[in-house]
């Protein structure tokens, strides 16, 4: 099983420069790729993944900094535009974008990184040891690295790790071990066990202390090192925004994947949703997708069932005695059923018939992937 782990890397000065010529090769030599495939293709040409890696020992040559930085890193960043060129063909990506020198930088290396977690260190080729901040250990063999350098230049390295076991076995599916969980706005997630889970609502916190720090940018001159070191600032509220979110919901998936072993949840179309510019900005703090990968890859580690529903259910219309109330507008929270006159609340009962879908659906996601793949 496959498992990635992610640390802080605390370079020296030497090492941050080094590090940082190396995410500038990699960028150089992935727009040179994109440039080079761009061209062919006007010209009736096309050059594959392993024709562009030839041309790197001539590259190296003419642009001699290039030797600084790992010839795999190198090698990967042209295989990463071949993979970005794949994602779109099969219309899971738009069309590869040339990489910019400013925001996230950074580089991957398969294999021929170290650990050594009783000295804090990771050594990486070129570069040596690197001292690194251990928060947890592992065991099993090192696939791949990837260093990666934040907009508040900080610096981290994942590591992809074949743990060399099996996922555990499926726990079986049972209405008394299962929940359902409708996602929101106001209440983050609702369980159908009645559980009502608040939106923290990071990113609307952070708004007045956000807007004054990007009217404070606009006023600095461009080029000037008062407006790059207020960009910094800009850019740490932003990466703590970003930290309590990530804090909040590996939290809260920890947690509903540890008390159940069936999880129902609803296949949202965030990209439609965050269209409603009433809700963009709602939505996209509240970052669905995230929590629901998170569910999806702790339940595979524990061996629990992570079931999904259509996103056309009409989970939140559906009264228990199966009548529909097509005339629900979004603004009603709670609605009283004309045939049997039962009052629900609307996201409880949301949560309870995306349980009652998705004991339906069986087999869970990871079943399906295994069917789809034999």
């Amino acid at each position: 099983m496959l498992k990635a782990f992610k640390y802080e890397l605390m370079p020296t000065n030497d090492q941050k420069h080094q590090l940082s010529g190396a995410m500038g090769s990699c960028r150089f030599v992935y727009n040179l790729a994109l440039e080079t495939k761009n061209m062919a293709y006007q010209s009736g040409k096309n050059y594959t993944c392993f024709d562009l890696i030839k041309q790197l020992p001539e590259l190296k040559q003419s642009n001699d900094w290039l030797n600084d930085t790992p010839s795999q890193a190198l090698q990967q960043a042209i295989s990463n535009l071949d993979n970005a060129f794949t994602n779109f063909f099969k219309g899971k990506a738009s069309f590869p974008k040339f990489k910019k020198k400013d925001g996230r930088q950074s580089f991957r290396i398969p294999v021929a990184v170290k650990v050594d977690f009783d000295n804090w260190t990771v050594t990486l080729p070129k570069y040596g040891k690197v001292s690194v901040n251990i928060s947890r250990t592992f065991e099993g063999v090192v696939k791949q690295a990837t260093v990666s350098k934040t907009h508040t230049n900080r610096y981290f390295i994942s590591i992809l790790v074949e743990t060399g076991t099996n996922a555990p076995k499926l726990k079986p599916i049972a209405e008394k071990t299962a929940v359902g969980l409708d996602l929101g706005i106001k209440h983050f997630a609702i369980l159908s066990d009645g559980r009502k889970i608040e939106n923290p609502k990071n990113l609307i916190k952070a708004q007045r202390k956000l807007r004054i720090a990007q009217r404070s940018l606009e006023r600095k001159q461009k080029g000037s090192n008062s407006r790059e070191k207020q960009k910094l600032v800009v850019a740490k509220i932003y990466e703590k925004v970003t930290n309590q979110r990530k804090d909040f919901q590996h939290k809260l998936s920890t947690e509903i994947v540890n008390q159940h072993d069936s999880i129902c949840i609803e296949n949202l179309n965030v990209a439609g949703m965050i269209k409603n510019h009433k809700l963009a900005k709602h939505i996209s703090d509240a970052s669905w997708g995230s929590f629901e990968t998170m569910l999806r890859y702790k339940a595979e580690w524990n061996g629990k069932n992570l079931l999904q529903i259509g996103r056309f259910e009409p989970s939140s219309k559906i009264c228990s005695c199966g009548k529909i109330n097509n005339e629900l507008k979004l603004s009603e929270r709670t609605w009283t059923c004309n045939h049997c006159n039962t009052t629900h609340d609307r996201d409880i009962l949301a949560a309870n018939n995306i349980k009652n879908f998705g004991l339906r659906t069986r087999p869970s996601i990871r079943q399906r992937e295994a069917i789809a793949c034999a």
